[in-house]
């Protein structure tokens, strides 16, 4: 797995909420639902870099 994105918040809701709108600005995919983060009571969120087709020009 490449690089991993990720939010670190107070609720699920504002995990998925951040998360979400970080996935829309960079493109990236969301890798399954928020978490609870054990002993912490904070929601962790992850996503990573969409798939992309190989006929779209990438920037350099």
């Amino acid at each position: 797995m490449a690089t991993v994105f990720t939010v670190l918040a107070d609720s699920e809701a504002d995990a998925t909420a951040d998360l979400t709108r970080l996935c829309e600005l960079l493109g990236l995919q969301p890798l399954g639902a928020p978490s609870l983060v054990l002993g912490r009571g904070r929601w962790l969120a992850r996503a990573a870099i969409a798939e992309r087709s190989a006929d779209v020009e990438q920037p350099a």
